[in-house]
């Protein structure tokens, strides 16, 4: 199974996380990308175990419906596997080599990188170019997961009709998604330093961008999931009576003091314990001059003005689609309600257009 080096078009950016199926067809007019169709489905309870898919039957028919909600015409998909999944490493091999040794030679190499069986790994490589170490050689860039986070994920887009052309890793796509926010970096992000934080349901990825291209990351267990059961609990709501009053609104007058506010107050703690993270990680460290804030939660009204005053760094809404035109068939109102928690979707999406 190949991650990086091949090359597909058109592909959709397919994005399975445990709260919900987000798919995304981009395509390229007038030299700027448009959004083609956009639908996310919830993903069905218990189909998934924190990032693995249990249920790969229940979460392709989720696919199925968000595919025809959106009207895509497209069959093949780019997917991600989470990055705690992936094992990632920069390793050199000859410049002289060419390309069919230097596959055997990555291949003879790579069961000293990967702590598992050969058979059991799917893996991938790509030549990133010379070595800063050695002239005589190159970087290459490994990656390698277990045989099982791929196929699950392949189980579920071949339930839903539709077949896995690219499997990514999500701090890749994150990554290549990035590009579509340089209007909200200083100096379009070059030579300048970004922290990215992307709230996912159940999980948040930090990461910091040096020249677009991403230094750190880390991901923890924090989402906008707490904040849905810490309605249920004050309020004596079902899950969905809580997520339905969560984006919709409709709660008591005392949401904000006694529930908003100190799930706002833990999200800023968390950016705050990342950045201390990153810039204890290595020597030369430099503190980000922007953050940009990403997922469902960055749709919490003054979040981005709460977590600049107090970490002291401006943020700002992430919003990846921006500057892209929408087609009539991607709905305005959905796509504008769920841009800031495209990043994943639209990284992979983005990969119809590798060279």
């Amino acid at each position: 199974m190949l991650f990086l080096t091949r090359k597909y078009r058109p592909v959709l950016g397919l994005d399975i996380t445990t709260s919900s199926v987000k798919l995304i067809e981009l395509v390229m007019s007038g030299g700027s990308y448009r959004v083609e169709s956009y639908a996310a489905e919830p993903t069905p309870q218990n189909a998934m175990n924190e990032k693995a898919i249990v249920d790969a039957e229940a979460v392709g028919e989720a696919i199925r419906r968000a595919v025809k909600r959106s009207g895509a015409g497209a069959k093949e998909v780019a997917i991600a596997i989470s990055g705690d999944a992936a094992i990632t490493k920069v390793i050199q091999m000859p410049r002289s080599l060419r390309e069919r040794d230097l596959e055997a030679q990555v291949e003879m190499q790579a069961d000293q990188y990967i702590p598992f069986p050969m058979d059991e790994v799917s893996y991938d490589f790509e030549v990133l170019g010379p070595s800063e170490k050695d002239p005589e050689t190159n970087d290459v860039l490994l990656v390698a997961t277990r045989t099982e986070n791929v196929e699950q994920r392949q189980a579920a887009v071949n339930a839903a009709g539709l077949t896995a052309k690219i499997v990514d890793v999500e701090a890749f796509a994150l990554e290549n998604a990035c590009k579509l926010m340089t209007h909200q970096m200083p100096d379009g992000g070059i030579d300048r330093t970004i922290a990215v934080v992307d709230f996912g349901a159940s999980s948040t990825t930090f990461s910091v961008l040096r020249n677009l291209k991403v230094i750190y990351t880390r991901d923890f267990a924090f989402g906008g999931q707490q904040l849905t059961e810490e309605i249920m609990r004050t309020y004596g709501l079902s899950m969905e009576e809580a997520g339905r009053a969560k984006k919709e609104g409709g709660l008591p007058g005392n949401f904000q003091a006694e529930v908003l506010d100190p799930f706002i107050d833990d999200m800023t703690q968390q950016v705050s314990r990342s950045l201390q993270f990153y810039l204890a990680s290595g020597s030369g460290r430099d503190q980000p001059e922007k953050i940009l804030v990403c997922g469902g939660c960055a749709n919490i009204s003054g979040v981005s003005d709460v977590i600049s005053s107090r970490v002291g760094i401006s943020a700002e809404k992430g919003d990846p689609l921006g500057q892209m035109k929408l087609s009539s068939r991607a709905k305005a109102q959905a796509v504008a309600r769920d841009a800031t928690a495209l990043l994943t979707a639209c990284g992979l999406a983005l990969r119809s257009f590798d060279n």
